[in-house]
């Protein structure tokens, strides 16, 4: 009887260690975290703004907090053209593993005052990821896009859905960069 109640026990036990293993999140290396690595550097580029207007700028990727998320640090320039003043942008974003939704997610800020809550999903091949934003009623949706074209050549499409179509993007900036 104690051998069965052992058993038991044992068997409960093994059973509860398996739902709570099953229960636990995926390991930031299981959302596919290595197929960003072809960001990682330092970046320049050249691209047209929904103005029509050519700019300049630069960005880099750079992974931090001990490899735990990817930083994304960014300046374009777009000098005064066609009676449209020049712009000056700077911007932030945070790429991350999040637990809770078994997958990549990312934080944007800019000086202009916008924040977008990003989606990141990356291609298996490792040649190009989707960050799409989140849905927010009476807002537009955004969509940036990233290419591997060749090695060390970036093409970038960020998009913009109008409030109520979120599916309906229309290009805001391309451009492409060029690993420096």
């Amino acid at each position: 009887m104690n051998r069965l109640r052992i058993s038991l026990s044992i068997g409960v036990f093994l059973l509860a260690q398996a739902l709570v293993s099953a229960a636990q999140p995926a390991p930031a290396s299981d959302l596919n975290w290595s197929a960003l690595q072809f960001l990682v550097g330092n970046w320049a580029g050249e691209g047209t703004a929904e103005t029509g207007q050519a700019g300049a700028g630069s960005c880099s990727f750079q992974p931090d907090l001990q490899g735990k998320t990817l930083i994304r640090k960014n300046h374009a320039e777009y000098p005064a053209a066609d009676n449209h003043p020049a712009i000056a942008h700077d911007d932030l974003m945070v790429i991350y593993p999040d637990q809770a939704k078994h997958q990549l997610r990312a934080f944007y800020t800019d000086n202009e005052g916008n924040v977008i809550n990003y989606t990141v999903t990356a291609s298996a091949d490792g040649k190009s990821v989707i960050f799409l934003g989140d849905i927010t009623e009476g807002s537009p949706r955004f969509r940036l896009t990233y290419t591997l074209a060749q090695p060390g050549h970036l093409i970038l499409a960020f998009e913009m859905a109008p409030p109520g179509k979120p599916g309906q993007f229309q290009k805001f900036i391309e451009g492409k960069m060029r690993r420096t």
